[in-house]
Order: C-alpha cells, then sequence, then structure tokens
C-alpha cells in the first residue's frame, strides 16, 4: 500500500512518543513510563530526519483513531466525533430517531454542556489536549517551539505540527468559551511536552499563540508538497487560520485575504459531486482528509457508523440524523443540494442525508463491516463562503461574487444574489453556509460568528421550537470533572 503511513507502524509510534501528557485528565499513575524523552526524539532526528514526519503521521492517525477522547464509546472516534457534537448542538442536525440513545442525553439535551461530570465533556477535552500534547512532541523533537529546523523536511514538519496544535486549541476555544471574550480566563495552554498541568489563561493568549503557530506554519510550509492529502499543506494551514480570525473577529480583512488565499488551486465540488457521496479524497474539493482503507480497519465506531444508512451503522438500525426541517424546508425546490436528503414524512428516514454522505456500494446494513469512504476535514466552499462572510464586513461586491461563485453550482439562477445588502446578504451567506456544509462540522462555528439563534424544527426529539441563541449556557461544555480533580490549578469551572 503506497499510503502516507502504515496504520500498525503508527500505534507503535503513537505508543512509544504520545503516551505522556494525561495527567490533568487521569491519575497520574496510569501514565505509561516507556515515553521517549524530547532530548531522544531530537538526537534520533538529528540522525534520520525523516523519523519527524513518520511521528508527525502518527498524530494524524490520532484523528481517526477510535478511542482518541479516551473512552470506548461509539461515539469517540477523532475529530470526526465533533463535527456531530457541533452539529448537533447548533441544532442543523436533528436526531429524528434514537433507538441506541447515542447524543441523546448528553449532546441534543445539553446533559454535557450543563454538567461537568457527563463524558462528553472529558472527550472532547482529552481528545484535542492529546492532539496538543503530540504536537508538542513532534515539536520538542524539532528542537522546540522557539525553533526553526535547518532541514527541510524538518521545516514541512514543524509547519504541520504548529498548524494542527493551532487547528485543536481552536476547536478548544469554540467549544469551551460562549462567545470571544479576550480577557476571560478558559483553558491551560501548553507548548511543551513537559508541562502537565497549568492555569486557565485567556482567551487572548490563546489566540495569540494559534495565530503565531499558523503564522509560522504557512511560511514554513512554503513549497511543501504533501504526500497525501492527510497532511496538512500551506493552503489548509490558511483556511485554519481564516477560522481562527473570523471566531477572533478582530480582523476582517485578513480573515478575507488568508481564506482567499486558501482556496486559491481548488475547484468547487460540483452538482454531480454533492449527491455523489461524500466518499473519495480524491475528489478536487476536498482540501485536506484521510483516505479510510482496509489496513486502517475502521468499522462501526467511525463517522460512517453513526451517519451513513448503507453502511453497517447505526442509522441503518434506527438512530436517524436528518437536516433540521425548518433549515430543509428553507433549501428553495430547484436547489440541487435539496436532493441530498430523503424527503418522505410518512418515512422514519425523512431528511436523512441518504444522497449526500452514503457508501459507495449503496447497500443498507453495509456489505462490509471495514469502512472503506474516506473522511473529508475541509474543502473549499468553506473558503469562498468564510470569504463571503468576511468581506460582508468590508466590501459587498466580493461577498456577492465570492457566494455566487458557490451559489451558482447549485441552483440554474443565483443572480439574485446581486441585489443583497447589508444584513440580507450576510443573512443568505450564513444560511448557504448551513446548507451548503450540513454535516461537515461548520454550523456550530458559524452559529457563532454569525451570533445567530437557531429554533429547532419538528424533526428533533427535544426542545422543538425552542430559540436557543448562539451565546446560552447550553452551546458550550464544560471543563470536566476529571481536570478538577487532577489538575492542582483548577479546582472550580470559574477559576
Amino acid at each position: 500500500m503506497n499510503k502516507l503511513f502504515k496504520y500498525g507502524l503508527l500505534t507503535a509510534f503513537i505508543g512509544l512518543g504520545f503516551s505522556c501528557g494525561d495527567s490533568f485528565l487521569e491519575d497520574p499513575a496510569q501514565n505509561s513510563s516507556t515515553t521517549l524523552t524530547s532530548v531522544q526524539l531530537s538526537d534520533a532526528i538529528a540522525v534520520d530526519p525523516t523519523l519527524s514526519s513518520a511521528l508527525m503521521s502518527g498524530v494524524y492517525a490520532l484523528t481517526f483513531d477510535t478511542g482518541s477522547g479516551g473512552t470506548g464509546g461509539h461515539d469517540d472516534f477523532g475529530m470526526k466525533s465533533y463535527d456531530i457534537f457541533g452539529d448537533m448542538l447548533s441544532g442543523d442536525m436533528a436526531l429524528s430517531q434514537s433507538v441506541y440513545g447515542w447524543y441523546r442525553a448528553s449532546i441534543t439535551e445539553f446533559g454535557a454542556t450543563q454538567d461537568f461530570t457527563f463524558g462528553d465533556n472529558r472527550q472532547v477535552w482529552r481528545y484535542y489536549y492529546r492532539i496538543i500534547n503530540a504536537c508538542n512532541q513532534v515539536i520538542d523533537g524539532l528542537g522546540g517551539t522557539d525553533v526553526t529546523p535547518d532541514n527541510q523536511e524538518n521545516k514541512y514538519t514543524m509547519g504541520q505540527a504548529k498548524a494542527l496544535r493551532a487547528h485543536s486549541y481552536f476547536y478548544l476555544a469554540q467549544f469551551y468559551q460562549k462567545e470571544y471574550v479576550g480577557s476571560e480566563e478558559i483553558l491551560p495552554i501548553y507548548t511543551n511536552s513537559v508541562d502537565e498541568n497549568g492555569p486557565k489563561v485567556t482567551a487572548e493568549v490563546i489566540y495569540d499563540l494559534m495565530e503565531s503557530d499558523l503564522t509560522e506554519a504557512i511560511s514554513l510550509l512554503n513549497g511543501f508538497t504533501r504526500a497525501n492529502k492527510t497532511e496538512i499543506n500551506q493552503s489548509v494551514a490558511q483556511g485554519i487560520y481564516a477560522y481562527v480570525l473570523g471566531a477572533r473577529g478582530t480582523d476582517y480583512q485578513k480573515a478575507y485575504n488568508m481564506a482567499t488565499a486558501a482556496l486559491a488551486g481548488y475547484p468547487i465540488m460540483s452538482s454531480s459531486e454533492v449527491t455523489g457521496g461524500f466518499n473519495n479524497v480524491a475528489t478536487p474539493g476536498w482540501m485536506w482528509g484521510v483516505d479510510l482503507n482496509d489496513e486502517i480497519g475502521l468499522g462501526l465506531v467511525s463517522w460512517w457508523g453513526q451517519m451513513d444508512y448503507y453502511s453497517y451503522s447505526y442509522p441503518a438500525f434506527g438512530d436517524h440524523k436528518a437536516i433540521d426541517s425548518g433549515l430543509y424546508a428553507a433549501i428553495p425546490a430547484n436547489d440541487v443540494r435539496k436532493n441530498q436528503f430523503f424527503n418522505d414524512p410518512s418515512r422514519t428516514e425523512h431528511l436523512m442525508p441518504l444522497f449526500k454522505f452514503y457508501d459507495s456500494d449503496r447497500t443498507r446494513y453495509g456489505s462490509s463491516r471495514i469502512v472503506k469512504a474516506d473522511y473529508v476535514y475541509m474543502r473549499v466552499a468553506e473558503m469562498y463562503l468564510l470569504a463571503a462572510e468576511y468581506a460582508s464586513r468590508i466590501n459587498e461586491g466580493n461577498a456577492r461574487t465570492m457566494l455566487k461563485a458557490v451559489v451558482s453550482k447549485r441552483v440554474p439562477d443565483a443572480s439574485y444574489i446581486d441585489g443583497l445588502s447589508g444584513q440580507a446578504l450576510k443573512d443568505e451567506i450564513y444560511l448557504q453556509t448551513r446548507i451548503e456544509l450540513w454535516g461537515e462540522g461548520r454550523s456550530y462555528l458559524a452559529m457563532k460568528r454569525n451570533k445567530a439563534t437557531v429554533t429547532r424544527g419538528d424533526n428533533h426529539l427535544s426542545f422543538v421550537g425552542v430559540p436557543i441563541p448562539y451565546n446560552d449556557e447550553r452551546m458550550a461544555f464544560e471543563i470536566p470533572e476529571g481536570e478538577i480533580q487532577f489538575n492542582p490549578f483548577i479546582s472550580t469551572q470559574n477559576d
């Protein structure tokens, strides 16, 4: 297999290099003593620079590994786990039927976001801090966060590690702060793999680190040609930076510039592609994703296992995830994206994404229990929509141009956009973002950027018709009980 890595080799790297750093979530006595120190890693990388990229491959494996959030739950399968969490919290994804109970009490009924003892708080926290610690291991092995490696390959690896570290801090900041307030203390910050516990620092400090990491990553990744889309290249780092700047909301011109830089060279998915299953990382409009295969061996415990009716999955057996009925009604009848969803109110599968996300075999219950359909982490339509959103605040002409670039591929005539301005233009960009990126984990981020209030439609199992604003207490996770127990610098939610 000519891939970025052999999965078994990666798990060996993870076991050797990334087993420390979880003491803020678990009893320190449980930590492994068989770890490589940063000095040992640095010495090894000096002898063989290819080791740094191999270690970075191990970090990427965590993004799709089952149990990477520290649980045995069937909702714990890496980065895509939290796409579902966010889409359900935002209300754009409805749990329209529940047989097995995943997501119901903790996410759709807001149990976790109101009670720090719920395990989902711990899962989100541990996953992102585990990625951060793993990136810090790589960065330390390359000389530390303030060092620029001499070797070109190591520069590329350093750029990837810093971009992924920023990406993880970004999601932590989104999930654990109701809205950006620079002076609010929100999270501990770790920039090396030695520190295991620390006090909360302000959002301003966290965002400053993200911006510093991403600025350096973009520079370090200049000229990098990646082996495959699992790796972060310069355009992906620019895309992450565009999200960070938009969430911070202090420099929309720079945010616009970053989004437009990121989109260069990628075509927007066609009308046939957006109803083609979202199952192939080779799709030209995908900027970042994972090529899943037999050797990786994912099965029921995966994003596909929670989302795809045509896999061996929970949706096939009755745990249905559907588009919010109100959002579906807002999609014009002649919009190709309307066809992504099954429309038959007499069936329990009503409004499920049967024609957006599906295994290519299209066999209910799955023709195989091994997931081969791929994961998408970022696609170029996001960058057009982000650019439109940011431009709507500084240059409405550019906003309309960027919005039309996407919408013109979805409806026969997008000329109505030419007449939009002011709040109507902003509202249309937000709506198109929710429609275009439904089920891809972006609705929660867009809701917070747009300071929106969402009212759940009639196909939800709870809180139907209840308006929930973006900064409601129910929209942010709680610092987990384990962190408060084992981190001596944090004793309550308000420390």
